[in-house]
């Protein structure tokens, strides 16, 4: 069955209307001067010169009506009955159109878009350590495709806000809101944790995940993640970590694993030491796990080369570079 609903065809202020009519009367409505505008200049089609591709790709997808969505178990739109094959080949080719997609897994009217990483994993991690999500307004900074935004709307949110510079991810998130078709309270934004206003206090959640290690300057980036907070509000931060000892770190002269822009790679104790430093009560490390290959991998979904060919092919305990192989943490703290 085909969608006639009128949804916007292409991210736009248009598609952020719902949101901007929240804010007024939020605590998020010191962002409502800036934010339209920050949208504008996030999707501005003279600075990503794909985006316009990515655009018409999401124009040409064909709406088809879900007669259910999952995001508790998994992130499941429709079923495969929604519609006939000839329907679902024109929606593979939509969604192939903005390859590669990172986080993941998502099944999307019988296509199972098997990303490069098992978002899930990490999300079945992350979640029996926290605060319940449920009635909460969550900010996730750095969410890339919403993923774990919809997992945490899976939970209960009451509105869940990710930002993600890359319009890239802004478009395939949009896909897939226009194919959920029922309206929720979740969206991402193509903005950085800088373009929020300073010490906004509002959110009663704030996930980092992934996002620190590529930061300049991870003192600022924590200053930025407290003064989104509410107080007494909840930070969940995971990010790649060392062995070592209290003020053991590791700053990756060249790149990391292939990655030119990590910068700092705290031990546990080393974060937890900052994060008291900048504030934050109760700081403390609730799962400490090595990336395996089979969770970071290339796929039909992420063609290019992942955490395979990002290790020292004699040795998996180092990266390609003869760092020590990563290892992610989560961090739990309030503000």
């Amino acid at each position: 069955m085909i969608n006639d609903s009128p949804l916007p065809a292409s991210p736009s202020q248009a598609g952020y209307t719902d949101l901007l009519d929240y804010l007024s009367e939020s605590p998020l409505a010191a962002w409502l001067e800036k934010l339209p505008q920050q949208i504008a200049d996030g999707l501005c089609t003279k600075r990503y010169g794909d985006l316009p591709a990515w655009q018409a790709a999401m124009a040409k997808m064909p709406l088809i009506k879900s007669t259910q969505n999952n995001f508790a178990d998994k992130v499941e739109i429709g079923i495969p009955d929604d519609c006939d094959e000839e329907t679902r080949a024109q929606l593979r080719q939509s969604l192939e159109a903005l390859i590669p997609w990172r986080k993941g897994p998502y099944w999307i009217h019988g296509i199972h878009v098997d990303t490069e990483w098992r978002s899930d994993w990490k999300w079945d991690r992350v979640i029996p350590h926290l605060a319940p999500l449920k009635n909460r307004l969550i900010l996730d900074v750095g969410c890339g495709n919403g993923y774990h935004c919809w997992r945490m709307l899976g939970e209960g949110a009451q509105r869940v806000i990710g930002i993600d510079p890359s319009p890239r991810f802004v478009v395939q998130f949009q896909m897939v809101k226009q194919l959920a078709g029922t309206y929720y309270p979740i969206d991402v934004l193509p903005v950085g944790i800088e373009e929020l206003p300073a010490k906004l206090q509002a959110f009663d959640t704030v996930f980092s995940m992934g996002v620190f290690y590529h930061r300049k300057s991870p003192m600022d980036h924590l200053r930025e993640l407290k003064e989104a907070l509410r107080p007494g509000g909840q930070l969940v931060l995971e990010t790649l970590v060392i062995e070592g000892e209290l003020g053991e770190v590791l700053v990756p002269e060249g790149r990391y694993a292939m990655m030119n822009n990590v910068w700092f790679l705290p031990s546990c104790e080393t974060m937890l030491s900052w994060l008291r430093k900048m504030g934050f009560s109760n700081p403390r490390v609730v799962d400490v796990c090595a990336t395996s290959t089979e969770e970071q991998r290339s796929t039909h979904w992420m063609k290019f080369h992942s955490l395979p060919e990002f290790l020292h092919p004699e040795n998996s305990t180092l990266t390609a570079e003869g760092h020590p192989a990563p290892i992610r943490a989560v961090f739990v703290a309030e503000a």
